[in-house]
Formats: structure tokens, sequence, C-alpha cells
């Protein structure tokens, strides 16, 4: 690009600007002003590795990370898109110090330059422990690592399953000690130890074997073993993810974590029930011994005989001891054979005198039932009713009181026969199968009715002209009531 001259605001100044001949200052525009400088700032800076304290760092909808780098007396924007973003191995916060190697370039929309991030690295171990430290008091604030979510592990899990490299010597120590100390059936879900990637699948394992069902043609795990053998702090840095963590703090099944050697901390160890020092101490833990177990067995098995052997020999003695108090069987039976041999003695004497009074009283009672006794008391009756005559006004005056009882009972009859108000006028309304009708809206409903009078019966359909009908006969007179003709008897 060719130098331009230095303007001069004195010279062919006007209202108007104008281009003159031989002019070669041409007025250029925001975005051609703009692409030159992006064009000059990548040309030169086309490559640069900085380092700074993160800020402001901002996870977009669309995966891409934007944030600022800092030190003490400047500032610089940047940008990592979305595949550069994922393969991160830790979680950028705010204050961690990295270094980042990209390229600068400027966004003509704010009229800044940035720096396009390819790759993000801790700067140093140091800054690396303090994001861990800070990571860690954040989660704990949570309540991840509270030891009331710690569980008790199984005594005697039937299944394990291991979440490790399935190539290492971790594994292999394992199954090795699992072997000798109590062999069980063993899950194995590979994954990375290290490295990029390894984080997610850890997590993705953890939490696929908390997913499987019981009865599933994959057994669930009673007890889940996280391990890795030992390494740099950058090594084992999958076991500090965020992730990892909360998968762990998550799990359904109980946990022990044996990542690194002894020395070796990591967040994982504070996530999960039991932290183990070594990937073998964790397999320790895991089971017993299974000879100590039978030999536990053995031991219990033989006191419990000898308890049994000496339960039964007290029991004897005590029995023994109970007998020689108690008295002989003859000696609690003489009592009562003497008691059984009073009151049979008395049985017999008792009936004895029984019969003599029974005797007494029968010849007592038969001494009335002689002959001569009998025929005097039926010569008595005899005479007795001799004695009775038959008088006509006892006769008379019960049959003048029955008399008068039946007249009012007749009299009673005819005040409640229900036809004899008929012979004053009265009319009983009856429909066609013999029931009274006693309302008019009932007697519109019937086909047919029958007026019964005095000396009849006429039917009518209502709403019509009567017809003739024909007239039953009246009833033939009743006879005389008992009271009105009372014929005499004497």
């Amino acid at each position: 690009m060719p130098e331009m001259p230095p303007y001069r605001d004195d010279e062919n100044a006007g209202l108007l600007a104008a281009q003159t001949a031989g002019d070669n200052a041409p007025a250029l525009s925001i975005s051609e002003i703009s692409q030159l400088l992006k064009r000059t700032v990548e040309d030169r800076f086309g490559f640069v590795r900085v380092r700074g304290e993160l800020s402001g760092v901002k996870r977009a909808a669309s995966g891409h990370l934007y944030l600022s780098l800092k030190d003490e007396s400047a500032r610089l924007d940047g940008v990592m898109w979305r595949g550069g973003a994922q393969r991160l191995g830790f979680v950028p916060e705010d204050g961690v110090e990295v270094i980042a190697t990209g390229k600068l370039t400027t966004y003509p929309g704010r009229s800044n330059y940035q720096i396009v991030i390819e790759r993000m690295e801790i700067a140093g171990e140091g800054a690396l422990l303090a994001l861990l430290a800070k990571t860690k008091a954040r989660l704990e604030a949570e309540g991840l690592f509270a030891p009331s979510r710690k569980r008790p592990l199984p005594y005697l899990p039937r299944v394990i399953g291991v979440v490790t490299s399935p190539t290492g010597a971790v594994i292999r120590d394992i199954l090795h000690r699992l072997r000798d100390r109590f062999p069980t059936h063993v899950v194995v879900w590979p994954v990375l130890v290290q490295g990029q990637g390894a984080a997610a699948q850890i997590a993705a394992a953890v939490r696929g074997f908390s997913a499987l069902e019981p009865g599933g043609p994959v057994p669930r795990p009673d007890l889940m073993i996280v391990a890795r053998g030992g390494g740099s702090i950058e090594d084992l840095w999958c076991f500090n993810d965020e992730d990892v963590v909360r998968a762990i703090a998550a799990s359904t099944i109980p946990t022990i974590s044996a990542v690194g050697h002894e020395t070796d901390t990591t967040l994982v160890d504070f996530a999960a029930d039991v932290r183990a020092p070594t990937p073998t101490a964790a397999a320790e833990m895991a089971v017993p011994v299974r000879g100590e177990l039978l030999a536990g067995l053995a031991d219990l098995q033989a006191r419990q005989q000898r308890a049994a052997v000496r339960l039964l020999s007290h029991s004897r003695e005590r029995l023994e001891q109970r007998a020689r108090r108690l008295p002989a069987p003859q000696a609690l039976l003489e009592g009562q054979a003497q008691r059984l041999d009073d009151l049979g003695d008395r049985l017999r004497r008792a009936l004895v005198h029984r019969t003599g009074l029974a005797a007494t009283l029968l010849a007592q009672r038969s001494a009335g039932l002689r002959p001569a006794a009998l025929a005097a008391r039926l010569q008595q009756a005899r005479g007795a009713l001799a004695a009775q005559r038959l008088r006509p006004a006892v006769v008379l005056q019960r049959i003048e009181a029955a008399r008068t009882q039946v007249g009012a009972l007749d009299r009673l009859r005819r005040s409640l026969d229900p036809e004899a108000p008929l012979t004053r006028g009265y009319v009983l309304v009856k429909a066609a199968d013999g029931s009274l009708v006693r309302s008019r809206d009932a007697a519109a409903a019937q086909a047919l009715l029958q007026l019964k009078f005095a000396d009849g019966v006429l039917e009518v359909v209502p709403g019509a002209a009567p017809a003739a009908a024909p007239v039953r006969a009246a009833p033939k007179p009743r006879p005389p009531a008992p009271g009105d003709a009372q014929p005499k008897l004497l």
C-alpha cells in the first residue's frame, strides 16, 4: 500500500469536498478502512500466545465462548468457537490464569480488536491448583461433599461395577485382588481415564450404571468403583471435572473412589461415598476375605454347637433338681383316693336311707286309695249332684243377656254398612273391575263406570250421554236380625 502524504487543511479548504487532478488520497468508506485494518492485523499477528486472567466468561447458546483476557494494565477481548470450546480440558471460570493460542483480528461491528482462540491451557500448576480449589469450594457450598450424603457400602455385593480403562494395570489389580479375597461378578465399563473426552466418558459410565434396571440383561451393580492409576495433576484432571463430580454425587449406587496413589486427591474423592488410597485397596474395601468368612462361620457353628450342648446339659440338671423336689405320684393320689372311698360309702348309706323314706311315703299315700274310701267319696258326689236343680230363671237370664248383646252388634253392623246411604239418594261409583272411584280425575280416566243405586246398577261412559243399561235387581231383603225377632225358647 503506497504511503499517503500528510493532509493539510489550509490548502484548498472549502465548503464542499473536491478531488483535484493527481490526488492520490481518495476518501475510503468505513467498510473499506475496517477491512484494511483487519487484513493488516491478521497478517501481522497471525499466530500469538497470550497469558492472562479470564474475565467475563460467557458461553452462548450456540456453544461459542466469549471472554476477556486481562493483566494489571490491559484487557483483550477473545472468542473461542464451539469446536474449540468443546475440546477444552477444564471449565473456564473468571479469575483463572490461562495461556491462549490463536490469532488477532478485528471486529468492525464494534471497532475493536480481539483474539480468536484456538487452544487454551491453564498457565502452570499453580493456576491449575487455584482452579481446583475454586471449583471445590463452589461444589462444597452446594452440599455435594456433605457427610450426610455418604452411604454405607454393602457388606457382600453380588455384582461390582468398575469404571476404568480396560487395558491398564488398574483393572488387572482389582480383578486379581477380588479373586484372592472373594470371587465376585465384575462388570467393567471401559472409559478413557486421561486426555480429551475422558471426563465425558467417565460421567456417562457412572450415569449408565445408575440407569441399569434390576433383572435386566446387564446386571445392575450393588457397588461401583471409579479407578485410575497414579499420575500428575494434569493426568488426573478429568476426575476433577464438574460433570464427573456431579454424576458421582447423584449416583444411586454406593461408590468407591480409587484415583491415583494415596497422596493424590481429586474432587471425586469428596463426592464418592468412600475414598480408597489405591485401586487395590478399593477391591479390599469392596469384599471381605472369603477364607476369613469361612473361618468365622466355622467358629460360629462350633460356638452354636457348644452353646446347644451346654444349654441341654444345664436344662437336664435343672430338670433333675426340680424332679427331686416333686413328691411321689402315690403320695399325690393318696388323699384323693381316701376321699373317693369316703364319698362312695356315704353314697351307699344315702341310697338306703332314701329308699326307706320313699317306702314310708308310699305306704302313707296308698292308705287313701282303699275301695271303701273311694266308694264313700263317690256316694258323697252323687248326693251333691242330686241336690242341684235346673232352675228356669237362671237359663232365661243368660238368654236375655245374649239377646241384648246380639242386638247391639246388629245395630253396629247396619250403621257401618257402606250401601246403607244408597236409600237416601247416594250413589257408589265403581270402575269396570269393581274397584271404587274416589275422585273426578280417576273417573275421567275410566272407559266405563258403574253407578250403583239403591235399586240397581247403571253403567255409563265418562263424557258421553248416559245410555240405557240393564238394571240389576235389588238384593233380596235380609232375614231379620236376631235382635229383631228372637224366638222364645220357653
